[in-house]
């Protein structure tokens, strides 16, 4: 199997699995070695994402670690089964690396919820709000890097009009919705489009007014991405370094629950609607 020098968020999170389902045996990297006629560092450049590995030989490695989860080593067997080169990959060398597995992530998800405070969820931008929020990025992006994120968040709204479109649930803060990025006729756009892909049927958002106090996660904007089944979902923090990525069981957990708290407690999906047309008239 090749190895890659710079691996996947998606292949790091294979490998990872078939770590912790090795350590859960109680096997040592020996024995994972044994079983596929490999050495030592080989298995371990496999577990950390490096190289990369057949569902045979997952399916191999799941039935001598004793795993019973048959939904879970299909999945597994499925992550080793991606070969395809999607769209983002036109991108690799041009952007870095973060933009590139966030996209990837989008589009292998059953299901997306985010969690936005200041600006709007990247799948919902239109242009001229996109490229407002690059150009504010210290130290400043060159035109031509701004230009190409633009192009690159637009790509990413296929996910909500390809033949089998996932499942968006936003979460948006007021706050975000009254944040002027470009001005009040960019905003006005923008707005405008939220409410015009909000009537998707696989699209919701979903409005939590100031008035609702404190929430949890108020500090940065999260992505939680469902899986083929609920151990293979991931959450995608943004940072001022770049996507962060997170599927240890307690966060996994953690962001649950902030998920199902927004859900409590925002505004229905035609109260939301009818919310952001009233700021758009503000404006």
């Amino acid at each position: 199997m090749p190895t890659r020098a710079t691996p996947t968020e998606r292949q790091k999170r294979l490998g990872a699995e078939l770590r912790k389902m090795r350590l859960a045996a109680g096997r040592t990297t020996e024995y994972a070695a044994g079983l596929l006629g490999l050495d030592r560092t080989k298995v371990s450049n496999m577990e950390s994402g490096i190289r990369s590995t057949s569902p045979e030989r997952v399916r191999i490695l799941a039935s001598n670690y004793d795993c019973s989860d048959q939904r879970y080593v299909d999945a597994l067997a499925e992550l080793a089964n991606s070969r395809e080169r999607g769209w983002w990959e036109q991108f690799r060398g041009s952007l870095p690396q973060g933009l590139l597995d966030v996209a990837e992530l989008e589009w292998h998800a059953t299901r997306l919820r985010s969690e936005q405070a200041v600006h709007l969820p990247g799948p919902l931008q239109v242009g001229a709000y996109a490229r407002a929020i690059f150009d504010a990025a210290l130290p400043p992006l060159p035109r031509s890097e701004v230009e190409l994120r633009v192009v690159f968040r637009l790509r990413r709204q296929q996910i909500l009009e390809r033949d089998n479109p996932v499942n968006y649930v936003a979460y948006v803060h007021e706050s975000a919705l009254r944040m002027q990025f470009g001005g009040r006729n960019v905003t006005r756009e923008q707005l405008q489009y939220l409410c015009e892909v909000s009537e998707l049927v696989n699209v919701e958002v979903r409005v939590l007014p100031v008035e609702a106090g404190a929430f949890p996660g108020a500090g940065h904007a999260v992505l939680y991405a469902e899986g083929d089944v609920p151990r293979l979902d991931t959450v995608q923090l943004d940072s001022a370094h770049g996507p962060e990525f997170t599927h240890a069981d307690a966060q996994l957990a953690k962001y649950r629950e902030h998920m199902s708290w927004m859900h409590a407690r925002t505004l229905g999906t035609r109260e939301s609607r009818d919310f952001i047309h009233r700021i758009v008239r503000q404006l």
